[in-house]
């Protein structure tokens, strides 16, 4: 059997919880953006949120893999009926932008994360592979990786096998077998690992349920567990 010489891990709910970031991270940002213009601005809920979202996406297909540009185009819709000049509005939207980005890193690893990357730092290739915007510069962890891939890069989201498939341009001579993904989310994760028949292990950390149509995968809830399930695997 084909040991494992590369692991791959998603980033947002894998090594930290994103949700509470998110939040507080758009909380900040708008009360920021209120001050900054010096007017009250109305946001509406998270259905109005997620139903212009939608519709930017429809509009432009592209920011659905391109979550940088989508907020952009949020705070914009939100900033320019209230801001006469244009370019005023240009430089609101960037700054805001800016201290959004800013407030979605600043986030608390999961326990037991930071020491499970040291160790397998030494003893394989590791990369990430996420959807998301997170900098792994900025969060300090990018001596740990030999490779990063975002949405950005390849132009699409997790499940698709944009992702997977730059693995391999990336590290010439691999073979699939010899590659295992890590990441909490059944379908971006689990199934897109899959269905190029690359090895995966499910990150369970709230107990759910396997919902889909394909065998259950090899999970663990804890990253202290992690390195020991790991070595384990490649034994066998």
């Amino acid at each position: 059997m084909n040991k494992i010489k590369i692991i791959t891990f998603d980033l947002d709910d894998t090594f930290w919880d994103i949700e509470s970031v998110i939040f507080k991270a758009e909380y900040e940002t708008r009360n920021w953006i209120e001050k900054k213009i010096n007017k009250k601005i109305e946001w509406g809920d998270l259905e109005d949120f997620l139903s212009y979202r939608k519709e930017l996406i429809f509009k432009n297909p592209n920011l659905e893999w391109d979550i940088s540009s989508l907020r952009k185009e949020i705070y914009r819709y939100k900033l320019s009926p209230i801001l006469d000049k244009k370019h005023e509005c240009e430089e609101i939207v960037t700054k805001a932008y800016d201290f959004f980005i800013d407030k979605r890193h600043d986030i608390s690893f999961y326990d037991g994360v930071l020491e499970c990357l040291e160790k397998l730092n030494k003893e394989y290739i590791l990369g990430v592979l996420t959807n998301g915007n997170a900098n792994i510069k900025k969060l300090n962890i990018d001596n740990f990786f030999k490779f990063h891939v975002s949405s950005f890069d390849v132009k699409s989201n997790k499940p698709d096998s944009g992702h997977f498939l730059r693995i391999f341009e990336l590290n010439a001579g691999v073979k699939k077998e010899e590659v295992l993904h890590i990441g909490d989310h059944q379908k971006n994760d689990m199934l897109g690992a899959y269905e190029l028949g690359i090895k995966h292990l499910w990150f369970n950390k709230k107990n759910d349920t396997w919902k889909q149509n394909f065998k259950k995968p090899n999970e663990f809830k804890n990253w202290n567990d992690c390195y020991k399930l790991i070595k384990d695997l490649n034994e066998k």
